[in-house]
């Protein structure tokens, strides 16, 4: 990186940090699983595809290692407890999830049907289905069941609703790219680092 780490990208990070907070209140708990419904993927996904890749997972990882060293920011709970708990692998896989993701959209050129498609894939496939990759054995893991159980319990029933989310996603940041690609939004000039 040529330009270093900007106090914009920072101000932004932590303030996509605190909706990703708040966006762990709202959630809908299930009876026959741990795992809530709620809004935290869209906004990693948001987070990821908006700040870019280095200021996505500064801004996820910031709330995680703050939640590690517990203070309670995610679901009003704080400390390693939550992190090990049954939701510590979906936990664990939002930075990785952001930076993924803001590597990915970045390039995704241009616009119309094509630039959807493709941006939601992307928000689809890291902002979901990779979170699952990590969530969903370490679920099985705390919770003493086999894997296809915990597909059951911690996968299956949200699908429908990643898709949503995904296209929800896809729909607010393809015009927002257009008018403020990730560069603009920390302040970092186009081409100023490397991290390609």
């Amino acid at each position: 990186m040529k330009n270093g780490i900007t106090t914009r990208g920072m101000a932004f990070s932590a303030l996509f940090g605190a909706l990703l907070v708040v966006s762990s209140y709202l959630n809908i708990h299930l009876g026959f699983t741990p795992i809530p419904i709620s809004l935290e993927n869209l906004v990693v996904m948001l987070t990821g595809a908006i700040l870019g890749p280095l200021y996505g997972f500064i801004s996820v990882a910031m709330v995680v290692v703050l939640t590690a060293l517990g203070i309670p920011l995610l679901h009003g709970s704080g400390g390693f407890a939550l992190l090990l708990g049954p939701t510590g692998g979906f936990i664990w896989a939002y930075p990785f999830a952001a930076l993924l993701i803001g590597w990915l959209v970045k390039r995704v050129k241009g616009r119309g049907p094509l630039t959807f498609v493709m941006t939601f894939l992307i928000l689809e496939l890291c902002g979901s289905l990779f979170l699952y990759l990590l969530g969903v054995p370490w679920l099985a893991h705390k919770a003493g069941v086999s894997l296809q159980k915990a597909m059951i319990m911690g996968c299956y029933p949200y699908l429908p609703g990643d898709a949503v989310k995904a296209a929800l996603a896809a729909v607010i940041l393809v015009p927002i790219r257009q008018v403020f690609p990730a560069s603009r939004i920390v302040g970092v000039r186009p081409g100023a680092h490397s991290a390609k």
